[in-house]
């Protein structure tokens, strides 16, 4: 199979394409560019977490520790959480990623088992949009399909490690076949899969109601541009009109000679 260097080699080669496709054709602004062109190099390390240990496993569970309680601060906004409250909730988010969702992958998967496959990129990309919820989904789509990405880089290369190729002859190792697919060995490690996908895609799509409530707040956001007051031209000084004796109307009844 590729090495550690030959994935994140080439999931990071993807991603730096992903990203100038995004912004130079889908209008995506040049920092979610940069940002999904770095979930897809990172995502190349993802199927390798059902590995007992090494350099994928080390620097994927810092990373994702790290950085995922920072793409949660819209989400933490929606709840309208104090400053304080925010910083908790990262805590307890790094904590629980570090030391208990990669603890379970070191001890409830095997390697080459339902982790790698096409169901488990499909769940990546599920968390990944249910975690950076925007006001706009195609945003918050571009950022997942990133992570789906740099996924089926790692699956794919596993698959043509797995093909031997020689003088007049072509053989496969018996891990051929053992990255791309539906369905593993392990009937319970299938139905997990499966019913961890079925429940990510039905929040996924009971989850946009948060996007319309920043969309909703944005509108009323001073901050945002378009609100604050820019004089287009200096003051002019301003003259008081000449004063009249007001008319309340018993001159008009009167001959207009009487009215002088």
């Amino acid at each position: 199979m590729a090495d550690f260097k030959t994935h994140i080699s080439a999931s990071t080669l993807v991603g730096i394409a992903y990203g100038y496709w995004g912004v130079t054709s889908q209008s995506m602004t040049l920092e979610n560019g940069i940002l999904a062109g770095g979930l897809c190099s990172v995502s190349g390390m993802l199927p390798d977490l059902d590995s007992d240990g090494g350099i994928p496993l080390r620097e994927i569970s810092m990373f994702t520790a790290a950085v995922a309680p920072m793409m949660m601060l819209n989400r933490f906004r929606d709840y309208d959480l104090s400053h304080e409250s925010m910083a908790l909730a990262a805590m307890l988010i790094y904590v629980v990623i570090r030391f208990g969702a990669f603890e379970f992958f070191k001890r409830f998967t095997v390697h080459r088992g339902m982790w790698h496959s096409l169901p488990a990129a499909a769940v990546s990309g599920l968390i990944a949009y249910l975690a950076m919820p925007t006001t706009s989904d195609a945003e918050r789509a571009y950022k997942a399909v990133a992570v789906v990405v740099g996924f089926m880089v790692h699956l794919i290369l596993d698959e043509i490690w797995a093909v031997e190729v020689g003088v007049a002859r072509l053989r496969t190792k018996k891990s051929f076949g053992t990255a791309l697919k539906f369905f593993g060995t392990d009937a319970m490690a299938n139905v997990f899969v499966y019913a961890l996908l079925f429940g990510l895609c039905y929040t996924a799509w009971s989850d946009n109601k948060i996007a319309a409530r920043l969309r909703e707040r944005a509108k009323y956001d001073l901050t945002q541009p378009g609100w604050q007051y820019t004089p287009t031209s200096p003051p002019t000084e301003w003259t008081a009109p000449q004063w009249q004796i007001p008319d309340f109307g018993f001159n008009a009844s009167l001959p207009s000679a009487e009215r002088k």
